[in-house]
This record gives C-alpha cells, structure tokens and sequence, in this order.
C-alpha cells in the first residue's frame, strides 16, 4: 500500500541525493564528505562562496 510507496520514493530520493553529492565533489573539488554534510540541510552561499567552494566560475559585478 502506501508505507510500501514511500518506503520506495526515499529509496529512490537517498540514490539521487547519493549522486548528486558524488557529482557536486567531483566537479567542485571538494571532498565526498564536506559535500555530504554541507547539502544535509539548507546552505546558503553569497557569489564570492560559491566561487571559493567551486560552484561557480567566475562572479561578474556590474561596472559603476
């Protein structure tokens, strides 16, 4: 029935997530480990994190 169904969807949601973090480590640097605990719960970076953490390339400001 139902605890049958959603016994299979968070199965399926830990896979994903499992592979999400192995992606995110591989093209970030970072270890499997600091990835794992960091997207555990909400992680919030400003633009120059996600550039150090290596989400991101490059941060472009705007001329002024």
């Amino acid at each position: 029935g139902a605890a049958v169904e959603i016994e299979i969807t968070a199965k399926q949601i830990i896979k994903i997530k499992e592979k999400l973090n192995k992606i995110l480590a591989k093209h970030t640097g970072q270890p499997l480990e600091k990835v794992e605990r960091d997207t555990d719960r909400d992680f919030y970076l400003s633009a120059d994190e996600a550039k150090e953490y290596g989400i991101i390339d490059e941060v472009i400001k705007t001329k002024e």
